[in-house]
């Protein structure tokens, strides 16, 4: 439990330093040589490097390293032809949207991409995934996914609000502090979010005692009337 305390530690401040720190010293520091635009495009390349390299440690080859690769290649294709620091911004803002909205076509469809994140994250437990699939996707259990689903879509609203309001209350120059606020606002809905998948543990282990339950009925049922037969 402490070795596992203390990877959490570290895992929070290494995002704090590639998400947070690295890019705000090299957005604080760089734009005046090197000019909004171009600072603000270096200052990306740490949070890269740390996703890549998370992606590769975590074996996150299946439906949620696609999407955290697709995210990646599709945002850094996006910044290098925004052409200027503030369309980047704006640009960001767009595809959080458009994030959002596919969140929002999976909720409607009842293909929560939640469930199949937690479909990966037990498969690298030991558990298969067609088994797990089809345990998350009973009635007791499903509901949970769908409603992680809307903290996601809320979440994409609401990092998209944020950033056009600092963006608009302080302008580019508010750049680094706008990093700050969005990572603080991040790390709420991650805890969040991380609370209710473990919160899911409840509804898996009600069903599976459902099911013993059901089971020893069925048994003992079974048994009267064996026994009204022998009589």
């Amino acid at each position: 439990m402490v070795k596992k305390q203390r990877s959490s530690k570290i895992l929070i401040l290494f995002e704090m330093i590639f998400y947070a720190i690295l890019p705000y010293v090299i957005w604080n520091f760089g734009r005046e040589p090197l000019g909004d635009y171009t600072a603000m495009l270096i200052s990306t390349i740490p949070g890269i490097i740390y996703t890549i390299y998370r992606f590769i440690l975590d074996k996150q080859f299946n439906i949620t390293g696609l999407l955290i690769l697709s995210s990646l290649a599709l945002g850094t294709t996006v910044d290098l032809l925004s052409g200027s620091a503030e369309q980047m911004i704006w640009n960001g803002v767009y595809l959080s949207l458009l994030y959002t909205f596919l969140y929002i076509v999976a909720l409607m469809i009842k293909r929560p991409l939640s469930l199949y994140f937690a479909v990966d994250f037990v498969y690298l437990q030991g558990y298969a995934r067609m088994d797990s699939r089809a345990l998350f996707f009973q009635k007791g259990i499903f509901k949970w996914f769908q409603f992680i689903q809307v903290i996601f879509i809320i979440r994409g609203l609401f990092m998209a609000g944020l950033t056009v309001y600092l963006l608009q209350k302080y302008g580019i120059d508010g750049y680094g502090g706008m990093l700050i606020y969005k990572q603080i606002a991040g790390w709420a809905f991650s805890i969040f979010l991380i609370g209710m998948f473990f919160y899911i543990n409840v509804p898996v282990r009600n069903f599976f005692a459902k099911q013993q339950n059901q089971v020893q009925d069925n048994n003992n049922l079974a048994l009267q009337q064996s026994n009204a037969t022998v009589e």
